[in-house]
């Protein structure tokens, strides 16, 4: 997709809020512990390379992606850090991660059997190379992994005799180490020291938490932390659990009055008619629109136009919206979307609420059409 560099709408990353919301979760953390930075979805919105040096230079280990790709594109750029798929690859790329030296999670023994098929099919295949694993454990989520004692001594059974296999790690991922209610964190936390224990022999890593566990359940942090949206400056919990430290959004976004103009009553806005203005009201149009991640839905959501709050009004085309100004301002004023602007200040959290959705998908919802402008 086309980045739209020549129009002044943009999310503004602040790389110091990323570097101290890294370093303020690391002092909570146990000296030996390893973190690992989740940068998936093009660091959930954030921008994968720029957020993976900052990172780096904050002192992370290692970094979590979901793709291959995702993976790849780290190599491509030059980081040589332990990089760990958390979602589940075909087995046919197993030689690929082998010569990329990218760590993979698996979560049933067929895919162990088919990936070795396609290792020891390449000629230039090394007995003494092993692609390194790391076995999901599946105790609550549901998603991918072994889940019974089992399953698990099938799969150690299998990895005694195969040479193609280090098995690097083991983990599991909580379900709800943001809520108030722990009875299934607990759950999970007991299934997955069962299953563990049990295992003749157990991995260099054995890790269960995300930024959520490292916050609020410290002692079960195990040998690596997988920081994700804390280390963006949300609270994983959204508004259920007061934060232990600070942490400070690392993302706004900005734009542009690109018109302005007074209304005469019963003139309407947008498509469908389904706004009358007023007589005497200013309107301005602004130039974001679903395209670029600005949901549709955010009708009659507000806006600051110099420190004040201004309602969108009209339906969100693909391109702009229209907001109700309080008086008429100039052409080129900033609007601000989310973030500070005086002292009023929208946060993603806000848009989730009314979009009755998670901070997440907020900020990894805007577009590559979006330019990400890094300060």
């Amino acid at each position: 997709m086309v980045s739209g560099k020549h129009r002044n709408t943009y999310a503004l990353i602040d790389r110091n809020a990323i570097f101290n919301n890294i370093k303020n979760q690391m002092n909570l953390l146990e000296h030996d512990t390893e973190v690992y930075a989740v940068v998936k979805a093009d660091g959930y919105g954030h921008g994968a390379l720029e957020v993976a040096t900052i990172a780096r230079e904050a002192g992370v280990q290692g970094f979590c992606v979901a793709l291959i790709d995702e993976a790849l594109e780290l190599r491509q750029a030059g980081f040589k850090e332990p990089i760990l798929i958390m979602g589940l690859v075909e087995a046919k790329y197993a030689k690929l991660l082998l010569d990329q030296r990218i760590s993979v999670a698996v979560g049933y023994l067929k895919w162990l059997e088919e990936a070795e098929f396609y290792l020891k099919r390449e000629k230039s295949f090394s007995e003494n190379r092993k692609l390194d694993i790391h076995l999901a454990i599946d105790t609550g989520m549901g998603r991918v992994g072994f889940r019974t004692s089992a399953e698990l001594a099938e799969v150690e059974s299998y990895l005694t005799h195969s040479t193609s296999f280090n098995c690097q790690g083991v983990f599991t991922h909580f379900a709800t180490a943001d809520s108030k209610d722990t009875k299934q964190f607990h759950q999970q936390v007991e299934k997955f020291q069962k299953l563990v224990e049990g295992m003749t022999v157990k991995p260099t890593y054995i890790h269960s938490a995300n930024s959520a566990t490292s916050l609020w359940h410290q002692k079960y942090q195990k040998r690596i932390v997988r920081l994700g949206i804390a280390m963006y400056g949300l609270n994983p919990s959204g508004r259920e659990l007061d934060l232990p430290i600070k942490l400070k959004p690392a993302m706004s976004v900005e734009t542009t009055l690109v018109q302005v103009k007074q209304m005469s009553a019963g003139e309407t806005v947008s498509y469908g008619a389904t706004y009358k203005a007023k007589e005497g009201e200013w309107i301005g149009t602004l130039p974001i629109g679903y395209a670029d991640g600005w949901r549709r839905s955010l009708q009659g959501q507000t806006v600051l136009v110099e420190g004040e709050r201004c309602e969108i009004v009209g339906r969100i085309c693909m391109d702009q919206c229209m907001i109700r100004l309080n008086k008429e301002v100039p052409i080129g004023t900033k609007v601000v979307l989310i973030g500070k602007d005086q002292n009023d200040e929208i946060s993603a959290q806000e848009i989730a609420e009314y979009l009755d959705t998670i901070n997440y998908e907020i900020v990894c919802g805007f577009t590559q059409r979006l330019p990400r402008v890094y300060c």
